[in-house]
């Protein structure tokens, strides 16, 4: 099930416009370009910017994800013909052999279930061609970033072309080491209308991470900093042998 904030119509709508900086997604393109890559898997594709990103770039791409309007949203932007969109997770992926798969932003937290973790890691693998890389992020728990989850620190309003005033923020729920879950709240000028989404987020040390992907048979090459978040995130660089 996807969260409220990509399943939803009206939220998946407003999602891009309310997160307009994805510098976050440039050390994932230059990734890409590093291990030359001509054929990716964007895992949790959301609406699409950094499949689009890539598609830009000529690279053939493959995005995947299980909220149905997120990909609605995906498929009404320029050039969303080049990609490959399908409904689902990598758990149940069609026959694929690709270069890189991703994950990016909160994608590998989001998958909490310990099972369905396993199950997308085996279903990275087995899309990747050998000499395949798969590369995701994580936060680090020692950064405790759900302190910074609070109405005061996140509240704004924005004014987005032919939706009006939209007035956003996170509270934190519930902290259940290692899940932490949050409330975002949506409050639209125009009607009045306020829709929540909640979420929640596994947290992993990097030691797990690192030995959940040698047991799905990866070897893990790099442990990058995020670029953007220094210090605060884990990006892991795991090879397909």
């Amino acid at each position: 099930m996807a969260d409220e904030c990509f399943g939803h119509p009206r939220l998946a709508a407003i999602y891009d416009p309310l997160d307009p900086d994805r510098g976050d997604l440039d050390a994932y393109v230059r990734m890409a370009e590093e291990f030359g890559a001509s054929r990716v898997l964007d895992i949790g594709c959301g609406t699409g910017v950094f499949a689009l990103l890539l598609a830009d770039r000529g690279i053939e791409v493959v995005g995947v994800d299980p909220a149905r309007a997120s990909l609605d949203v995906a498929r009404t932007k320029p050039g969303s013909e080049r990609v490959r969109w399908i409904r689902g997770d990598a758990t149940a992926l069609p026959p694929l052999r690709v270069d890189l798969a991703t994950m990016t932003a909160n994608v590998a937290q989001a998958i909490v279930d310990p099972q369905t973790w396993r199950r997308t890691l085996r279903g990275a693998y087995e899309a990747l061609r050998p000499g395949g890389h798969l590369v995701f992020e994580t936060r680090d728990p020692a950064g405790r970033a759900w302190e910074e989850w609070t109405r005061e620190i996140s509240h704004r309003v924005t004014e987005i072309p032919g939706v009006g005033s939209v007035e956003t923020w996170v509270q934190l729920v519930e902290v259940g080491w290692p899940l932490v879950t949050f409330r975002r709240t949506y409050v639209f000028a125009t009607d009045g209308q306020v829709l929540t989404s909640d979420s929640t987020l596994r947290f992993r040390e990097r030691e797990e991470v690192e030995e959940d992907l040698a047991a799905h048979g990866y070897v893990v090459e790099e442990v990058r900093d995020a670029p953007d978040r220094p210090g605060r995130e884990f990006v892991f660089l795991a090879r397909r042998p």
